[in-house]
């Protein structure tokens, strides 16, 4: 088990869709300061608990702690303001829009939204327009894609949108970030740069929950690991410990085989 404590618990968490349940009383959790993966086999229920741990989809029972604190009922925006991140599998970029442009959309609060601060707070969301872009430039920079700043979005390659995800994620200044198959559709040297970023962010603070189902990625970068069957928690500990474990060998990794 994962003496350190938690950021963010999932408690008996059930969520039905008619007959189908997806989750069933499931509960773990994601320890702070840590890189904790979420694996399992197609139809795990891991897609809907990462969607119940950001406020995109509402649990039927159950409920979702942040440090302690019940945010279930919360919209998902503020799952957001609390510090919730996350990417997904398929990534959203606006295509038609720079990726410069995509990074200078994510931050919250953003003063020249509002019609009377555009008219008369020119002098504010300008200084913060300023900084915004300021910080989307060395976040390019960072993942390697601020030579792309001014292409279509459209243009970059499954790896690099996947990249320009994590970078618009920390746009938002997340204390913890869910990574969606981050692995997934990425060349190799791709993900190898992915691997980089995960572990500097960790050492800045950030903590991390990744669904995946690239082995190797998830024992390369998670220091615990769950493993879901059934909308449930099968297992729980160390990737080399749960990779052993007969129970995840049949649910999983000898379906995947």
């Amino acid at each position: 088990m994962d003496k350190r404590p938690a950021f963010l618990e999932v408690c008996a968490v059930t969520k039905r869709y008619g007959g189908l349940v997806a989750l069933d009383a499931c509960t773990l959790a994601i320890a702070t300061g840590g890189i904790t993966g979420l694996i399992g086999p197609n139809g795990a229920g891991k897609t809907t608990l990462l969607n119940v741990m950001t406020g995109l989809v509402r649990p039927d029972t159950g409920s979702v702690r942040l440090s302690g604190v019940d945010i279930t009922a919360l919209p998902v925006h503020r799952f957001a303001e609390k510090g919730v991140a996350r990417t997904f599998q398929i990534v959203r970029e606006l295509g038609s829009l720079t990726v410069f442009e995509n990074l200078l959309l994510a931050p919250r609060h953003q003063s020249g939204e509002g019609v009377v601060a555009a008219l008369f707070g020119r002098r504010k969301w300008w200084a913060q327009e300023h900084a915004n872009a300021v910080r989307a430039r060395a976040l390019l920079e960072r993942i390697g894609l601020w030579h792309l700043a001014d292409q279509p979005s459209s243009g970059l390659s499954g790896g690099q949108k996947k990249l320009l995800d994590i970078a618009r994620a920390l746009l938002l200044e997340p204390r913890l970030i869910l990574l969606d198959e981050p692995g997934a559709g990425v060349s190799p040297p791709l993900k190898l740069e992915m691997i980089r970023l995960v572990r500097e962010l960790r050492a800045e603070g950030v903590t991390f929950g990744i669904v995946e189902h690239d082995m190797h990625l998830i024992g390369e970068l998670c220091d615990h690991v769950h493993v879901m069957a059934e909308g449930r928690l099968l297992v729980s500990g160390p990737f080399e410990q749960v990779s052993r474990d007969p129970r995840v060998v049949e649910a999983y990794l000898g379906a995947a085989a």
